[in-house]
């Protein structure tokens, strides 16, 4: 059960909401025409969409965690952990068509400046820890593809989900603010849910 905004508390587990595409301008573009042609789709209003990223703190060290383009940051030492393509399995040969799991030893979420509410504290140390052994496990999914008929497009938000999901975290009344939408994270609760199986 989320605990409010994170405390400190040695170790645990931060929730960031971020606007799409936050301080850029292609992003945040693609980003409303993509939800328009969706709220169309689902004959409903169109709303904010929104990414999520970890903040994992354990034993005094913190990690960010996040999936982000390959190409998006330039530090060699940027704990990356997995790989997979975007958009078409062959097209993640090449990098501009691959993204990166990060788990980064007192890394940075470059838009974390734009998270919406502030961090939401999900876990204390033991599922701090629980989620720091699950990122190198994550399936190197396609970004924008639906390959294990889960109902939605892998993306960064179906990473957290599955990580939270499962290391155990209560996700209910988890959502996104400003009534928003976070495309992916129905995703990752049900990779969690058949991996657990």
């Amino acid at each position: 059960m989320p605990t409010g905004p994170a405390a400190t508390v040695p170790g645990g587990v931060d929730l960031y909401w971020l606007p799409l595409g936050a301080g850029g301008r292609v992003v945040p573009r693609c980003g409303r025409a993509y939800e328009c042609l969706a709220a169309r789709r689902g004959h409903r209003s169109a709303k904010p969409l929104f990414h999520s990223a970890l903040e994992v703190s354990v034993d005094g060290a913190r990690y960010a965690v996040e999936m982000a383009p390959a190409w998006g940051v330039a530090e060699p030492d940027r704990g990356v952990v997995r790989e997979g393509p975007v958009g078409l399995r062959p097209l993640g040969a090449l990098r501009l068509f691959r993204y990166e799991v990060r788990c980064w030893p007192e890394g940075r979420i470059p838009d974390r400046n734009w998270a919406v509410g502030g961090p939401l504290r999900l876990g204390g140390a033991e599922v701090a820890a629980r989620v720091l052994e699950l990122v190198p496990e994550v399936p190197p999914l396609t970004w924008g593809r639906d390959e294990r008929s889960l109902g939605e497009m892998w993306n960064s938000n179906s990473l957290v989900a599955w990580l939270l999901a499962s290391s155990d975290v209560d996700l209910t009344g988890v959502a996104p603010p400003l009534g928003g939408r976070a495309p992916g994270w129905s995703a990752g609760l049900a990779l969690a849910v058949v991996s657990a199986r």
